[in-house]
């Protein structure tokens, strides 16, 4: 079912490709003309706009008593593709060391692998507090260098840090539990 939690996730997975596209093809001939800094402005807003939908889909769906089995694959099929845009545009424009987005991008992949096994065995596959805290150092990693503000650097490598932490929590639980 397409509720307003769903249509703002399905939003965010539309908002990924533009955000990419302002971010690395910088000399199209649709954007002539428009300066570079323009460009972050733009690629910035909208991945402000999308993490914006990614909190207010979740406290929707939970207060409004909308989830569904839809929104539980979108959402974080959503958050996905639009880190993995931001990520690799900043990685394109030489932005982000392409080792912390190798190292963010491999837990990423390798715990929603282990979240789909946990829901298959019917385990609770809940975001921690410290998966959630990666998740918003990561989007403010993000933020700054789509800037390319002081310390986007000094950002990125603490939310590899973080990223990697909850990567292995996660896995402590399921060893744990199982």
């Amino acid at each position: 079912m397409l509720n307003l939690p769903n249509t703002l996730a399905l939003l965010r997975v539309l908002m990924a490709p533009v955000m990419f596209f302002f971010l690395v093809d910088r000399n199209s001939s649709l954007l002539a003309g428009i300066h570079p800094s323009w460009l972050d402005y733009f690629a910035a807003l909208l991945f402000v706009l999308a993490s914006v939908t990614d909190f207010f889909d979740g406290f929707i769906a939970r207060s409004w008593k909308q989830t569904t089995k839809l929104g539980a694959i979108l959402d974080p099929l959503a958050d996905k593709m639009l880190v993995l845009a931001a990520f690799l545009g900043l990685m394109y424009i030489d932005r982000a060391s392409p080792w912390a987005i190798l190292l963010i991008l491999v837990r990423e992949f390798f715990i929603t692998g282990l979240r789909v096994l946990m829901a298959g065995e019917g385990r609770s596959v809940k975001a921690s507090f410290i998966g959630k805290t990666k998740t918003v150092t990561q989007m403010f990693a993000i933020g700054f260098l789509m800037m390319d503000w002081s310390y986007g650097t000094l950002l990125l490598w603490i939310a590899v840090v973080i990223t990697l932490y909850s990567g292995f929590e996660y896995v402590y639980t399921y060893i744990r539990t199982s």
